[in-house]
């Protein structure tokens, strides 16, 4: 094999001898064609290669990118980056928007100031001032009556004295009497149109307003039933039971930047007293807004007098480290108590399901 070798090697060199003499240049009259230098290296390696007996190793053909893009796994483990909400982002709901709204006249109270004392039995006279804040004027036949807590013998309802066209306000007055046993009471009213339909004051018209009052002392005992404000004979409270009435309760879920209003559970259309909002790190927090407060409280439900004092004061939680189930005790920027319980915080969509409950004064 090696003598054949040696021998093809001389042809080889020999072939290429021969190539490049008949390369030299010649006279325009010789018609013979020229060979091409690379064809006969190709030849001489083919010969070459058979005498070896070696098979031509074939070239690597590039592989076709696939078409599909190759699957990571998700990081885990890392805080998540939380964006604004565009749905808070947008201008909320106006007052101009809506035909029944009320807001506070200055003051609101024109008469009894909350927690003013007086003694048992005593008659006096609440004066309210209102402002239509709504596009629809109120006629004669829109009146105000009692939504919720102590009635202290009011009338079924009270209608408005005049019509109040948009944008001006009135002064509303109702005679009540004060409850015979010590203690606070309170009152909570709203006005009625003329279909019976509620409305309140504050975002979207679902707060009410009341009259508050402390009575000290003893005397003489009031009538022993009062009505509310649907007409049905109500008891009227004796003493100023541990937990009062319910102003609002429910459910609700906040995402990043949005702010709840914990005295009627709206969210971002105003008066809120709690956020969820990112910090430096996007991190969320559960924090306080407009004086409200809020304190831990634990597993335990609270009652009314648990929430009070536990004092709840300004305050800021990271939403990933409350647990689920956990009650916070707040008191809302209107000086209402309630307690909020966690459902749950989910990291992955920076969502918080919360429960709240917010009484009325007692």
């Amino acid at each position: 094999m090696t003598q054949n070798k040696h021998w093809l090697t001389r042809l080889a060199v020999l072939f290429l001898f021969t190539v490049s003499a008949c390369n030299m240049p010649r006279k325009s009259s010789d018609t013979t064609s020229t060979p091409d230098v690379t064809q006969a290296y190709q030849t001489v390696e083919a010969r070459l290669t058979e005498a070896a007996g070696v098979t031509p190793k074939p070239t690597d053909t590039p592989a076709e990118p696939s078409a599909t893009p190759p699957t990571y796994a998700t990081p885990t483990g890392g805080v998540p980056t939380f964006t604004t909400n565009t749905a808070t982002s947008a201008a909320p709901p106006t007052a101009v928007n809506r035909c029944n709204l009320a807001e506070p006249g200055s003051p609101i109270d024109v008469t009894i100031p909350d927690d003013t004392q007086m003694a048992p039995g005593h008659p006096f006279t609440k004066v309210w001032r209102l402002r239509n804040a709504g596009t629809c004027t109120w006629s004669k036949n829109y009146s105000i009556a009692v939504f919720s807590g102590e009635a202290m013998n009011a009338p079924n309802s009270v209608s408005l004295p005049k019509a109040v066209a948009p944008n001006e306000t009135i002064d509303i007055s109702v005679d009540l009497v004060a409850p015979n046993s010590a203690g606070s009471y309170q009152g909570n009213w709203k006005l009625r149109d003329e279909a019976g339909a509620w409305f309140g004051i504050g975002p979207g018209g679902a707060s009410p307003f009341w009259v508050r009052i402390v009575v000290t002392g003893s005397g003489t005992a009031v009538p022993p039933t009062a009505t509310t404000g649907s007409g049905t004979p109500q008891p009227t409270n004796t003493s100023a039971p541990d937990n009062p009435p319910v102003l609002v309760s429910g459910g609700n879920t906040l995402v990043a930047n949005d702010g709840l209003n914990l005295d009627n559970n709206l969210l971002n259309l105003g008066g809120e007293d709690i956020a969820l909002q990112p910090d430096a790190k996007d991190r969320l927090n559960l924090l306080t807004l407009g004086g409200a407060g809020m304190v831990g409280f634990g597993g335990t439900r609270p009652t009314y007098a648990a929430c009070k004092a536990a004092n709840p004061g300004s305050a800021s939680v990271r939403a990933d480290k409350l647990p689920n189930g956990a009650y916070i005790c707040y008191r809302t920027g209107d000086g209402l108590y309630g307690w909020l319980r966690v459902i749950n915080f989910n990291t992955s969509t920076g969502t918080l399901n919360v429960e709240i409950n917010t009484w009325t004064n007692p």
